[in-house]
């Protein structure tokens, strides 16, 4: 049904769904049809993943996380545990609003902190950092460093992880940790080179 692909017993994933091959789908997670979810990923226990939901390869979703219909992760993305996502900003049980879902996106390389709050309409730029317990309200540019209630820019990270220092305008900026350069410009902070492990 999913061939390459390790699913848990306790799981259950729909044969609707598309799971790339070497994706592994652990405890108690749920899978709905029309759901793709890329090559591999990690889902770990209690993922809930409904239709209308694309997540890209090498995503790794922790714990009692779900992802409702109209949210896309892009490659690389890292969720951590608890982390919520919405899909409508005004709710209500006995009034329908599924044409009122919005898109919800998350950029190549980010990661969302446990326990993070992403609220709906919103995009979260490539390799950005969401503290945890933050909440997202609105859209958050490349390589951002964000957190807070509601969440706010306090610096830069490099695409490994590390924080930027002495990010200036028409400066080169250094990455302390794997060596990748940045430059500040009008449009927001831009890679020159990015360094991988492979590299060194």
């Amino acid at each position: 049904m999913h061939e390459g692909v390790f699913i848990h017993l306790t799981s259950e994933v729909s044969p609707q769904a598309r799971v790339g091959a070497g994706t592994k789908i652990w405890q108690r997670c749920t899978v709905l049809a029309g759901a793709e979810i890329g090559e591999g990923c990690l889902l770990s226990q209690n993922v809930y993943v409904e239709g209308r939901t694309r997540v890209g390869n090498n995503v790794k979703i922790k714990n009692n996380v779900s992802i409702f219909e109209c949210v896309e992760l892009e490659d690389d993305v890292f969720v951590g545990p608890s982390a919520v996502f919405t899909n409508v900003m005004t709710p209500r049980s006995h009034w329908p609003r599924k044409e009122a879902f919005l898109r919800t996106l998350v950029r190549k390389g980010a990661t969302i902190g446990a326990n993070a709050t992403v609220v709906c309409g919103v995009t979260v730029g490539r390799y950005v950092l969401v503290g945890a317990g933050s909440v997202v309200t609105r859209d958050v540019p490349d390589f951002a460093l964000v957190y807070g209630v509601p969440a706010r820019q306090h610096g830069w990270a490099c695409h490994c992880g590390e924080r930027l220092e002495r990010v200036e305008t028409g400066v080169t900026s250094r990455c302390d940790l794997c060596g990748s350069t940045y430059e500040l410009r009008q449009e927001g902070l831009k890679e020159v080179k990015l360094c991988f492990k492979s590299d060194h």
